[in-house]
């Protein structure tokens, strides 16, 4: 398989569209437009009866005592963890691509609903996808004005003050079953691994994403 983006590059910036949030001279950072990027992909092998999409940030600190704390910084050298951004399911394998911002545009506060999902096609056909919640439920549960459940894509938002560029992992999956062996609400974790023994092929595309002033400037498209 493979699998492109006319959102981002191989390795390159993920676009600040695409991202939770951008950088703010006056406050550290802004809530951005949070569209889920441009996805395409090919050579899906023979046999596949659906697909599976997750994007993963690998660069997660794993203790918060430093982030986004003035004064401080997230060092480099930190242990990191997962961050989960999006689990998107029952893709039939008829569908070769997704367009920018077609499961998420802009910030929603308290978070999008789920799992189950409408996906309309250029020929009027209508699939009905699930998604998994992502990692931003955990990371609001404290906050009264942002907390509920993450359903579905939210980008890049990295801690202001961290010292690592994060990479933001886009896997899709191809897999021998039709329907996603997870019922009700799932976590982006828990989908990750119901996928295993199922998995035909897969690809990958990454790109890379900070708000650290000192290191967002020297990252290129």
């Amino acid at each position: 398989m493979k699998i492109w983006s006319d959102s981002f590059t191989e390795g390159g910036l993920i676009p600040a569209e695409c991202a939770f949030a951008v950088i703010d001279p006056a406050t550290h950072v802004r809530l951005s437009s949070n569209r889920n990027p441009h996805l395409a992909w090919d050579e899906v092998p023979a046999g596949t009866q659906s697909l599976v999409i997750l994007c993963v940030d690998g660069d997660a600190p794993t203790d918060g005592t430093d982030v986004n704390k003035e004064g401080r910084s997230v060092p480099e050298s930190l242990k990191r963890a997962d961050f989960y951004h999006w689990a998107l399911v029952d893709i039939p394998p008829s569908l070769k691509s997704i367009a920018e911002g077609q499961f998420s545009d802009m910030v929603t506060p308290g978070g999008k609903g789920g799992p189950n999902v409408s996906f309309l096609v250029k020929n009027g056909t209508e699939h009905q996808l699930r998604q998994g919640i992502n990692d931003y439920t955990g990371w609001f549960a404290a906050d009264p004005d942002m907390a509920g459940d993450y359903f579905g894509y939210d980008g890049p938002c990295p801690p202001w003050n961290d010292e690592r560029v994060h990479t933001y992992v886009f896997t899709i999956y191809a897999l021998d079953i039709a329907q996603f062996p997870l019922d009700g609400n799932f976590t982006c974790a828990e989908a990750r691994e119901a996928l295993t023994g199922h998995i035909l092929d897969e690809a990958q595309i990454f790109g890379v994403y900070s708000l650290n002033p000192e290191i967002a400037p020297t990252l290129s498209a």
